[in-house]
C-alpha cells in the first residue's frame, strides 16, 4: 500500500494560535498543523488558497498539516523545517556553487554555545552553517525576520564569535527564501533591529551571508539562484 501523503487544496478560515489553523477542507471546517512559528500576517489571510497534507505516519493532534499557500501568483512553502533538508540535501551532493573542497557534512554539530545547523570538514578548511528560513517578500524585497528572534540573533552572534575565536575557518548564515519572486534581501530592522545589527556585525567581522531564492517544486525546494543584500536598507 502506498504511503505517498496525499495533499489537498483548502480555504483558510482563520489562525487560532501559531502552530493550529482552521480550513474548509471539502466543505468541512477542519483543524491543520502550522509548522512555521512565524507570524506571516500578509499570508495567513483569511480566503487565501492553501494546501494541507494529510498526516499519515506522524502522531499528532491533526489529520493534515499545512506546507504552502497561493500569494501573489506564486506558490510559497510555509514548513520552516523544510529548508534544512533541502540544505542538507544540496550540500550532501555537492551542489551549493559556494561552498566546495569538503568532505564531510554534520548537522547540528555542538559547539560551546549550543549548535548549528551544519558543520562542514574539508582539508584545508571547516565551516559552520546556519540556515533560516524566510517566506516574507515585499515588493521584490525578501525581509528576515517577520517577528522577533531572539534565538536567531544568538546564532548570529555565535557564528560571529566562532569566527574571531577561531574556533572555525569560514561561517555562514544561509537564508532560505521558500518562493521565487525575491530580488534582494534585507535584515527586517523594523521588526527586529537586534537581528539586523547581529547581522551588520558578523558581516563585517567575516560572516557570510547567502540568500537563496528557491521554488516549490512537488512540495521540495529547487534551488533558482542567489540574490544580492542590502543590510542597511531600512536603517535609511
Amino acid at each position: 500500500m502506498s504511503t505517498t501523503p496525499v495533499i489537498s487544496k483548502a480555504i483558510l478560515i482563520d489562525r487560532p494560535n501559531r502552530f493550529l489553523g482552521r480550513v474548509s477542507l471539502n466543505g468541512k471546517m477542519t483543524e491543520v498543523f502550522i509548522p512555521n512559528p512565524g507570524r506571516m500576517y500578509e499570508l495567513m489571510v483569511p480566503g487565501h488558497e492553501v494546501f494541507v497534507k494529510e498526516n499519515k505516519g506522524i502522531h499528532r493532534k491533526t489529520d493534515y498539516t499545512m506546507i504552502g499557500l497561493f500569494h501573489d501568483g506564486v506558490i510559497i512553502s510555509i514548513d520552516s523545517n523544510l529548508p534544512n533538508r533541502f540544505i542538507k540535501r544540496l550540500l550532501t551532493a555537492h551542489e551549493l556553487p559556494f561552498f566546495a573542497d569538503y568532505h564531510t557534512v554534520i548537522p547540528e554539530p555542538r559547539t560551546k554555545g549550543g549548535r548549528f545547523d551544519f558543520k562542514i570538514l574539508g582539508e584545508k578548511e571547516s565551516s559552520f552553517i546556519e540556515v533560516k528560513s524566510c517566506t516574507l517578500v515585499q515588493n521584490g524585497r525578501a525581509i528576515f525576520p517577520d517577528a522577533p528572534t531572539v534565538r536567531g540573533s544568538r546564532h548570529v552572534r555565535d557564528l560571529t564569535d566562532a569566527l574571531s575565536n577561531n574556533q572555525i575557518d569560514r561561517a555562514a548564515v544561509v537564508f532560505v527564501i521558500q518562493r521565487p519572486d525575491a530580488r534582494v534581501f534585507s535584515p527586517n530592522d523594523k521588526m527586529d533591529s537586534d537581528f539586523g545589527d547581529a547581522l551588520r556585525r558578523g558581516h563585517i567581522n567575516g560572516l557570510e551571508i547567502y540568500p537563496l531564492v528557491t521554488q516549490v517544486v512537488d512540495w521540495d525546494l529547487k534551488f533558482i539562484k542567489l540574490i544580492p543584500f542590502e543590510l542597511e536598507y531600512f536603517m535609511q
